[in-house]
């Protein structure tokens, strides 16, 4: 294994999706001119937000009021919403502060803010309260963002995902990182005085809850956050690892985009499961889902189930509306999968599910100006652990850590990176992955991750966790990684990426085992049988878990940031 490319650049943007773009973009509108963007896949579709997305959340003055009173009602809505908790209350609020600035620029950019002529806000929202969800029409907004990024000029690797992040004397130095477009593997040395990590969120840690064995049935199949484990090996904090984060969506069928479907949340004999809609509404949705996040699961347990979405008796203009949500959404194969078998959203209802779990606005502790705990490295997006995300937070946030690390660009120097001890590390165990010609495949090790997750640090409902389990956790897949690495095996660059990726997964999963350790308390979907009950002294309580000096997975508890003023939602 050798290094076949070297570059050098003021700003390294790890990730090149929603948040890194905005961040890439930035910087550069800010004075930043030597800036290089690299991406596991291709920066048109890639990330989260690759297929699109029709809900941005968002304060706009000229829709929701202007002034302190209009400003509180919204944030009091977004700190409350089903994204809302685990949020630290100053970057939740600067997050909506400077939210309506990525509206407008996306629409000057091109994106459709306005699919009705207006501003619309429907979804996730309950009846007579303020609507906080733009709906837009963003199926082409990651093309549009890549169009903007390459307009100025900025140096974009695709096919590139990073290894490591290289530190000299504590200080961000710059990444290592392989290249997947050959089948030879091929490794490029970037030198850098800065960095943004905007890789997003973490898959595959769990079983897959849908169709186990299927890693890529996935909500966001393309995201393992490998930059997330990579700076927290080179010393950065995670925070909010312990709590966990549940999607729902079709049955079998993992897909985002809940709050595009528009019917009522029903029972088998027709009976609405929630008390917030009765009849079918393109302007809120049934939030029913959003307030009672486990009821999927709960109807199912309790057999009163199952859960269906029934749009029977929208109207043609709410259909209609509808579906042009799923298409700019991204959701298109749903469509797809309907008019191949003749399901027809006026006849049928559509079974619903909850998801296993991830790690999604958990991960890196940020400060408001999305600077992670190690000087010069920011981060935005899916992979913080302290803002919860989304495209309207991973916007904003990619832009507010592109503009910080502009500011402190004279502050940052160039450190010498050809000969550290980490790149010849890492060279070497992927030379001895690549040479086992009867090598254990990737899947093989991810598969057995998932499995001590799901077994001992399981998230509810109807699961519980425990010191006991936990503890058990942690021996076993210190036990897996050991043997792991004496018997993985690559046959080109694609598997050998996955292999490095389900290595970075296995820091993730410790760091997660550590975390929830020390929460010892009940707290949502985080149940502990030695601690049942939750704690109100705890209610304003985050967990940071970290390595010491020594390279031990440590912990520590801190008080959420409050903004003054401002409503602090549920943790």
């Amino acid at each position: 294994m050798e290094i076949t490319s070297r570059y050098k650049a003021d700003l390294l943007i790890i990730g090149g999706g929603i948040a890194g773009l905005m961040a890439a973009i930035t910087a550069y509108d800010k004075g930043v001119k030597d800036i290089i963007v690299i991406e596991k896949a291709n920066i048109v579709r890639s990330g989260a937000g690759g297929g699109g997305n029709d809900h941005f959340r968002c304060y706009l003055p000229e829709v929701h009021g202007e002034g302190p009173e209009a400003f509180r009602a919204v944030m009091a809505e977004s700190m409350n919403c089903h994204t809302g908790n685990g949020q630290d209350t100053t970057l939740a609020k600067r997050f909506l502060e400077r939210s309506a600035e990525v509206v407008h620029m996306w629409e000057d950019w091109g994106i459709n803010m306005r699919p009705l002529g207006y501003y619309n806000f429907a979804g996730h929202a309950f009846p007579n309260r303020p609507r906080i969800f733009l709906k837009y029409d963003g199926s082409k907004q990651k093309p549009v963002l890549a169009r903007e990024t390459r307009k100025r000029g900025i140096k974009v690797l695709n096919d590139t995902s990073s290894t490591d992040i290289l530190m000299v004397d504590g200080k961000l130095a710059g990444v290592l990182a392989l290249n997947g477009a050959s089948e030879e593997p091929q490794f490029t040395l970037i030198q850098c005085k800065s960095a943004v990590i905007a890789t997003g969120c973490s898959t595959r840690l769990y079983n897959n809850e849908a169709t186990p064995g299927w890693m890529f049935n996935s909500t966001y199949p393309g995201c393992n956050a490998g930059a997330m484990a990579q700076a927290y090996r080179a010393g950065a904090r995670f925070v909010n690892m312990d709590l966990p984060v549940r999607w729902a969506g079709p049955k079998y069928f993992q897909r985002c985009g809940k709050g595009s479907w528009i019917g009522v949340l029903r029972y088998p004999d027709g009976q609405p499961i929630g008390p917030f809609v009765t009849k079918s509404s393109a302007e809120y949705g049934d939030v029913t889902s959003d307030v009672w996040n486990s009821v999927f699961t709960d109807v199912i347990r309790n057999g009163t189930g199952p859960a269906y979405i029934d749009a029977s008796d929208a109207s043609e203009a709410d259909l209609h509306f509808q579906e042009e949500g799923f298409i700019s959404e991204g959701l298109t194969c749903i469509l797809n999968y309907h008019k191949e078998y003749g399901l027809d959203f006026r006849k049928h209802a559509f079974e619903f599910m909850q998801y296993e779990p991830f790690v999604y606005g958990r991960g890196l502790e940020i400060d408001v100006r999305g600077e992670t705990t190690i000087k010069g490295l920011y981060a935005a997006g899916d992979t913080v652990g302290n803002v919860r995300s989304g495209i309207g937070v991973a916007s904003v946030y990619g832009m507010i850590a592109g503009e910080s690390a502009a500011e402190d660009m004279a502050s940052f120097e160039f450190h010498e990176i050809e000969d550290h001890p980490l790149v010849k590390a890492r060279l070497e165990q992927c030379a001895a992955i690549m040479g086992r010609e009867e090598g254990v495949p990737w899947k093989e090790a991810n598969l057995a991750l998932q499995q001590i997750m799901s077994g001992y640090a399981p998230a509810g409902p109807y699961h519980v966790r425990s010191a006991r389990l936990l503890n058990a956790g942690i021996k076993y897949l210190g036990d897996l990684r050991n043997n792991t690495l004496k018997v993985l095996g690559a046959t080109c660059s694609h598997t050998l990426g996955r292999a490095l990726e389900t290595l970075d997964l296995f820091d993730v999963a410790e760091s997660l085992l550590h975390a929830c350790l020390a929460r010892q308390e009940s707290r949502g979907m985080h149940q502990r049988s030695d601690f049942p009950f939750t704690n109100p002294l705890m209610n304003n309580t985050f967990i940071n878990v970290f390595l010491d000096e020594n390279g031990r997975h440590a912990t520590a508890k801190r008080e959420r940031w409050l903004a003054p003023g401002m409503p602090t939602g549920r943790v």
